[in-house]
């Protein structure tokens, strides 16, 4: 039987208290969704100003990431590189960049999805999120 790593509340508001910092500290109006390892939401925080959407694209990003256990650049990339018909992927609807993993001994033990800002800003912001709570 294998042993997972999994993020507890207290990971939770970590990712939202870091990803939030990073992105006030650039001006950003963004929504910051944390998931588990199966894409389900465990937390949400929609920063002032961002667009009601923001919610649910920010809730894909993190679902997406976590179902294909990856950033979800590397399914932007693909479409953006030919590849459309990966469009028609079941249950992936996040495939914009700005989700990413949150790893654990090189096991996805949740994600984080950022939306409201430019792709790279987005995934920066993620990425502040993770570190908050890397080993």
């Amino acid at each position: 039987m294998l042993t997972k790593s999994v993020l507890t509340l207290d990971d939770v508001n970590a990712i939202l208290d870091a990803a939030q910092k990073e992105a006030e500290a650039n001006n950003w109006a963004v929504t910051v969704a944390v998931a588990d390892d199966g894409g389900h939401l465990l937390g949400l925080r929609r920063l002032d100003g961002c667009p009601a959407m923001g919610s649910y694209i920010a809730t894909e990003k993190a679902r997406s990431a976590a179902l294909g256990r990856r950033e979800t650049q590397a399914f932007e990339d693909m479409i953006n590189n030919g590849r459309t018909a990966f469009l028609s992927a079941p249950a992936l609807q996040g495939m914009l960049t700005g989700g990413v993993p949150v790893l654990v001994g090189g096991q996805v033990a949740g994600t984080v999805g950022i939306s409201g800002v430019k792709p790279d800003q987005d995934a920066q912001i993620a990425k502040a999120g993770v570190q908050a709570v890397a080993s």
